[in-house]
């Protein structure tokens, strides 16, 4: 069977490889491809990826390519990682949104949409090659960001194959598992929203309801990523939420925390990238891994530790402690637990359950049944059905709808290049909120994006 990554040359590409190579001999994988376009960053990560592999399984054939046809031909699975633009083009949409007073964060708002601009015409092409090159019960896994509005573009074109995948709320669980000293396995969660805009409705323990006891916690509030929100907030909405939420609830302070911080998430991880790959280049990955797992230790422990760190002036609990990235140390699942694990339901035939985006097909009557919702799911060997939840509070229901909203008019007008469309999308997001604001955003981000936009109505 075979599993290709397309973005294989990504920063973090060493932590798809430690996942997949680990659990490729349980779900049958005997062929893995890394595909990137930018040679350069696939010889350094792409390298140290294929370099692990041979070390945790000398058997698994592992190739690096830069032909995306090649890459995807008879594949049986693909993730889709990619970063259109680099890490330049990141700070742009970023260093745009504040110009006009708004925020500039990657996924979310302004700057999300001028990510999608860029992504969703290299992902409907990269699609194009899935459908013909590709086995026919191919399942791909989106973890392309914004991943909703992405995973949407593509399902409104047909490639029915594409599943949207964010590690945020797998991640979550993995927080609370810790705080509780139980397994991961053990918790079980009611999610439903959009990607990076999602509610926790229930959270249960080995069956047992635990999600009024976590919201009256204290650790909730300072050894999980709920430590952006005040309790008193999450009692009013009777939900946990999704870390991204914190944009939309304090819409002023990540603005003022990142004017007041001097640089956006963007400009930070390209200066820890820069000086990794400036490192990285100058030494043999295949004659001196150790060497180089030192250096990729110490910068991937730098973008973890400053996540959201500008945003929200709060940084993740950190000891100050360097752990070397060890290949052989058994991965939490992570950045491809979850497609793994639907290969693994798909493979064994064992049902199981977790959260994708998804059309939405009937699991709340308020939204469209195409439109692409996070949500807790179950799968197995017959696929992937969304399930059933109960009613939202008010105010998260009408955020939900008004975000989906901008979603649909943001994906028709790249579809279509229409300018005044895509202008109505951003006008209607509730973190800009402003038809002038929307028609400046929209013309900056065609204008510094012609490469990939092209030319627009």
């Amino acid at each position: 069977m075979k599993l290709t990554v397309l973005g294989g040359g990504g920063v973090r590409s060493i932590l798809l490889a430690r996942s997949i190579v680990q659990r490729s001999r349980d779900l049958g994988i005997d062929h893995v491809v890394f595909m990137d376009n930018n040679e350069t960053k696939l010889n350094i990560f792409g390298a140290m990826s294929k370099k692990a592999a041979s070390l945790i399984d000398p058997d698994l054939k592992f190739e690096l390519t830069t032909d995306p046809v090649e890459a995807v031909k008879d594949a049986d699975y693909i993730i889709t990682t990619i970063r259109v633009g680099g890490d330049e083009a990141r700070v742009i949409d970023e260093r745009t949104a504040l110009r006009y007073g708004v925020l500039g964060q990657e996924t979310t708002g302004a700057s999300g949409f001028a990510m999608a601009l860029r992504s969703i015409p290299v992902l409907k092409e990269y699609c194009g090659y899935i459908s013909r090159y590709a086995k026919k019960d191919v399942m791909v896994f989106n973890f392309t960001n914004p991943a909703g509005l992405v995973t949407q573009a593509m399902r409104d074109l047909g490639f029915e194959f594409v599943y949207g995948i964010c590690d945020a709320p797998s991640g979550f669980l993995r927080q609370l598992a810790k705080c509780y000293g139980q397994d991961v396995k053990d918790f079980e969660m009611e999610c439903f929203g959009l990607n990076h805009l999602s509610y926790y409705k229930s959270i249960k323990l080995k069956g047992n309801d635990i999600t009024d006891e976590l919201i009256h916690s204290d650790f909730l509030y300072t050894d999980t990523d709920m430590r952006y929100f005040e309790p008193e907030l999450v009692k009013r909405t009777g939900c946990l939420l999704n870390e991204y939420l914190y944009y939309y609830y304090y819409r002023e302070k990540p603005v003022g925390n990142i004017v007041a911080a001097g640089s956006t998430r963007g400009e930070t991880i390209q200066r820890i990238n820069s000086e990794m790959i400036s490192e990285l280049s100058k030494i043999d990955i295949n004659k001196d891994f150790d060497a180089a797992m030192k250096i990729f230790s110490k910068y991937h422990f730098a973008r973890e530790a400053s996540y959201m760190a500008n945003e929200t002036s709060i940084k993740r609990n950190q000891d100050g402690h360097v752990p070397v990235f060890d290949i052989f140390e058994k991965d939490a699942g992570g950045y491809a637990g979850v497609a793994l694990a639907l290969i693994e339901a798909k493979a064994s035939g064992k049902s199981s359950e977790m959260i994708l985006c998804v059309p939405n097909n009937g699991t709340v009557d308020w939204l469209e049944d195409g439109d692409i919702v996070e949500v807790s799911c179950y799968i197995g060997p017959d696929g992937v059905r969304p399930k059933k939840i109960s009613e939202l509070p008010v105010i998260p229901t009408n955020l939900i709808r008004n975000v989906k909203l901008y979603e649909r008019l943001t994906v028709k007008s790249i579809l279509t290049k229409d300018k005044q469309m895509a202008i109505d999308a951003l006008t209607v997001h509730p973190l800009v909120n402003s038809y002038s604001i929307a028609k400046g955003l929209v013309n900056d981000y065609l204008n510094a994006h012609k490469k990939y936009a092209g030319e627009w109505n």
